[in-house]
């Protein structure tokens, strides 16, 4: 019984921090889809409209009712949105500081490109994860790169 009960808690042991990891490796995430979207104090559009952001800002989903997800922003500010206004399909990112320098290569040895800088809240579609670096793309298809410290990634 002794040793039966050893042998479990090593089982337990080595597999309980895997199961841990997984599971916040698959956090949820989404990403806006349409143009523009509402974000809501709560699950419907008779709730007050409290900020509307654009195409590909990201989003930690914390749970769902019926048709609206309940998520959480990158400052920790937690919405509703609508399903249809949101995708699982790739991954998003949003810009964490006002005057963020994005460029035509992956480095500052790199020029920036026209649409630099970015403020703040400027959300884009990940295309590549190079190192340190993250190759984005805008709402109108611009491309460029971005050091992964400057950007939230869900």
């Amino acid at each position: 019984m002794h040793q039966m009960i050893k042998k479990l808690s090593l089982i337990i042991f080595l597999i309980l921090p895997w199961t841990i990891l997984f599971q916040a490796y698959n956090a949820e995430a989404l990403c806006i889809s349409n143009k523009k979207a509402n974000l809501r104090q709560g699950p419907g559009t008779h709730f007050e409209k409290l900020w509307q952001v654009f195409k590909y800002m990201p989003f930690k989903e914390l749970n769902i009712k019926g048709d609206w997800f309940r998520v959480k922003d990158l400052d920790g500010d937690i919405y509703w949105v609508h399903r249809k206004l949101v995708t699982k399909k790739y991954k998003c990112a949003v810009v964490k500081d006002n005057k963020t320098n994005l460029r035509k290569g992956p480095g500052t040895k790199f020029d920036l490109i026209a649409w630099s800088p970015v403020d703040k809240y400027f959300s884009l579609k990940v295309l590549q994860i190079k190192g340190k670096w993250v190759r984005v793309e805008d709402g109108v298809g611009d491309k460029g790169w971005v050091s992964r410290s400057l950007i939230w990634i869900q």
